[in-house]
């Protein structure tokens, strides 16, 4: 099985999905997005999407946002197995029809979600407790196209994930994140984190809760990485790809 991700900037990278990918055999591929240089899609059996500091609506600013969404639109019409992370989920909800906003305020720290009643009888998320505290970095969120259900929402922003047709997944939030990749995020967009608010914690309350958050966070991450697998060799085994 091979997975490709597309990373949007240097300091945003797979994390623990990169772990995964060794423990399961996984063959992985990474590209920058803005080289606008993708595999072909029928070639890729899960795609991940990671996140970054870019608007997913600004096509202006990020001229090579148009490729990607066009390159996961192919992903996800050609069957494959695929899954958004912040930047990611925002621009999968866009790619579906959906509308990227700008939040009433940031959500960066780590702070409780939930599973909303359609998100409690997800297959993808079955493994997964009603709550757990998660990674959030991020000032914009996303309105899902008419069909598609919030499935995991938290008090600053009811939107944090969605599946579409059982192999397509947006999470806002991160379950990926390592302690090396969160020091990496921290002091390339520390200015972000002077500011305070509610839903802010500063650098050192990130760093100091980072072990133990993401030793929580792995496995949820790995049983959808699996269930996604599962799907996209589903997919395979059919014919679909």
């Amino acid at each position: 099985m091979r997975l490709h991700v597309i990373q949007h900037v240097p300091f945003e990278g797979p994390g623990l999905i990169g772990e995964w990918a060794s423990e399961s055999g996984c063959e992985i591929t990474a590209d920058l997005s803005l080289t606008e240089e993708y595999p072909t899609a029928s070639t890729i059996d899960l795609l991940c999407v990671m996140g970054g500091p870019m608007d997913a609506d600004d096509e202006v600013a990020s001229p090579w946002l148009r490729a990607e969404k066009r390159y996961i639109a192919e992903c996800i019409a050609g069957g494959g197995a695929v899954l958004g992370i912040c930047l990611g989920a925002q621009i999968i909800a866009e790619v579906l029809g959906g509308r990227v906003r700008r939040g009433r305020h940031k959500e960066i720290g780590w702070y409780p979600v939930a599973l909303t009643e359609e998100g409690r009888s997800e297959q993808l998320f079955s493994a997964w407790p009603e709550t757990f505290v998660t990674g959030q970095w991020h000032g914009d969120t996303f309105e899902l196209p008419r069909g598609i259900a919030p499935l995991i929402s938290s008090e600053a922003f009811p939107h944090q994930a969605f599946v579409f047709d059982r192999r397509v997944v947006g999470l806002q939030f991160h379950l990926e994140w390592t302690l090396d990749g969160l020091t990496a995020l921290v002091e390339a967009c520390r200015g972000e984190l002077g500011q305070r608010g509610l839903w802010m914690m500063s650098a050192d309350e990130l760093l100091e809760a980072a072990p133990e958050r993401i030793a929580t966070n792995r496995p949820l991450l790995f049983s959808l990485l699996d269930a996604l697998a599962e799907q996209a060799a589903r997919g395979i085994a059919k014919g679909a790809r």
